[in-house]
């Protein structure tokens, strides 16, 4: 989300080069999340970054949403996802779709 000035062409006298201020200050945030298509029930949270420790915190707090379910995780291949770093709980079940899919993906169309 942000604010970015639209530029354009301006009249001004020949030889004159016009000055205006270029506002592109923007903050950003990653959500990460998941949907359940049949129930529409859903998890997100918010983190600043993109990276295996985010989303292993993410992991860390979905694991305790189903309980004692068990519940498969449908991943795309991106590098924080697929790391060998990650430690998965016993509840999850992590599942990878092709790559360069993301309409296989339920959470793409939320």
């Amino acid at each position: 989300m942000g604010l970015k000035t639209e530029t354009g062409k301006v009249i001004m006298a020949f030889g004159v080069k016009p000055m205006a201020p270029v506002l592109w200050k923007r903050d950003n945030f990653w959500l990460y999340g998941v949907v359940e298509p049949l129930s529409g029930w859903h998890f997100c949270q918010e983190y600043a970054h993109l990276n295996t420790q985010r989303f292993q915190e993410f992991i860390d707090a979905l694991s305790d949403q189903p309980g004692e379910d068990i519940a498969p995780i449908q991943l795309d291949q991106a590098g924080g996802d697929v790391t060998s770093a990650l430690r998965w709980p016993d509840n999850l079940i992590p599942v990878c779709q092709q790559a360069h899919s993301p309409e296989l993906n339920p959470i793409e169309r939320v």
